[in-house]
């Protein structure tokens, strides 16, 4: 063990997650971007709801599959390298955005370079800074950092909004290009790769607590491959990777990307439209942070199954708010909003748990690819579909049922914690 580079009060590992908060806050504002982009994208250059839709299902498809790669880059270069050229990444595509004159150019600049780069700031990093940092309130940790990876894309929609309608949509892309740009020198900063980098161990290790160092000696794409080829026959891997899949799909995909202008649709000004995501958002800070909590402490998949069914009654509702008005709307907000990404800290933690801590990054990676995979498909399924049927109506009630599904996969997973259950040597 090094000397001790920091002392304090505070564990050296907070202050990890506070800058690795504002880094993933910082791709959220990025993400959340084109729910906010969809109807002025519209109006001036007449493309419709299914051309612009694939661009973001592109966007959610890459955010998803590039994170297991980029976990594993991150084990050959570190944390920080990893999150400084992810940000880089994302300002610089979305400064870009500005120019764009045809679809393609937002395929390739948001579809494609913005899927990357977010992607590398996904929902692998909390897995990832929760096992090698913490061994107490890992549950917390995860939840903490599930706020700013999902919620933190909800809090910022009603100030975009409203300088997409004081400035236009353009005003609104410098803001977000500029935001991953202010963050990057905190993240170079501050951000290191080990407690044992700052001569410390894990927050609540004992002392006689012996750190692994995994040495990935490997390449990184191969060995989140390899990963992939043994994830592949673990049926409780599956059950995650199909439950988490179901979850993209009724979040991101649907909502984050839909409510908007489906309330347009139904009377509500775009403004008011993206403060419902926001309250969304602030309503899930609480679900999130207290599912943390609960997944240190009660049966994930319990936990998991609750959650999905919820959500499931919830998107059902969803039609007949439309029609009740703003208080049953707001009724749907707040309810919905609680589990809005309350299923990531329990999913974490089981494939900590069932297939060690020291994969978690780059099988929770894959994961969150499924995840984002199902957002793919929601966002540019419910396109069509609303070009089909001229409403949302039938993909909200898909959704609603698809989550009963999820509800019984959640079950199907074992209870167990066999520890390594795939045997991957951490020199992949």
């Amino acid at each position: 063990m090094n000397k001790p580079l920091f002392r304090g009060r505070i564990h050296y590992g907070w202050i990890v997650v506070a800058v690795t908060f504002l880094g993933m806050l910082g791709a959220a504002g990025v993400r959340s971007t084109p729910g906010v982009l969809m109807l002025p994208l519209e109006h001036e250059f007449g493309w419709d709801r299914a051309t612009i839709s694939l661009a973001v299902s592109i966007n959610l498809a890459l955010f998803g599959l590039c994170g297991p790669f980029a976990a594993a880059v991150m084990e050959r270069i570190g944390m920080r390298a990893t999150m400084t050229g992810a940000l880089l990444l994302l300002a610089t595509a979305t400064g870009l955005t500005r120019w764009i004159s045809a679809p393609w150019h937002l395929y390739v600049l948001w579809g494609l370079l913005v899927g990357i780069g977010s992607g590398s700031l996904a929902g692998w990093v909390a897995a990832t800074v929760s096992n090698r940092w913490f061994v107490a309130r890992r549950g917390l940790v995860v939840g903490i950092l599930s706020v700013a990876n999902a919620t933190g894309q909800l809090i910022f929609l009603p100030s975009l909004a409203s300088v997409t309608a004081a400035g236009g949509w353009r005003s609104a892309i410098l803001v977000v290009s500029g935001g991953a740009l202010l963050v990057a020198p905190l993240v170079i900063g501050f951000v290191r790769n080990y407690p044992r980098d700052v001569g410390l161990l894990p927050y609540g290790a004992d002392p006689g607590f012996e750190p692994v160092r995994p040495q990935h000696s490997g390449n990184p794409f191969a060995a989140a491959m390899k990963t992939l080829w043994r994830c592949a026959a673990n049926r409780d891997f599956l059950l995650l990777a199909g439950t988490f899949a179901i979850c993209g799909l009724t979040t991101a995909g649907l909502i984050g990307t839909h409510l908007i202008p489906a309330s347009v649709e139904h009377g509500l000004p775009e403004v008011t439209a993206a403060s419902f995501l926001a309250v969304i958002g602030v309503v899930d800070v609480f679900g999130t942070l207290i599912s943390g909590w609960l997944s240190d402490r009660v049966d994930c998949r319990k936990l998991l199954a609750w959650y999905y069914g919820l959500r499931g009654l919830s998107l059902i509702f969803l039609p007949y708010a439309y029609e009740m008005g703003v208080p049953a709307l707001m009724l749907f907000i707040v309810f919905y909003g609680l589990d809005w990404v309350a299923t990531v800290p329990p999913t974490v933690r089981l494939a900590s748990d069932l297939f060690g801590k020291q994969n978690a990054g780059r099988v929770y990676g894959w994961i969150y690819a499924a995840h984002q995979l199902g957002a793919a498909v929601a966002a540019s399924g419910a396109g069509y579909l609303h070009n089909l049927f001229g409403s949302y109506t039938p993909s909200f009630m898909i959704a609603g049922v698809i989550c009963f599904v999820a509800t019984l996969m959640s079950l199907k997973i074992s209870s167990a914690a066999p520890g390594e259950s795939l045997a991957m040597a951490s020199s992949d």
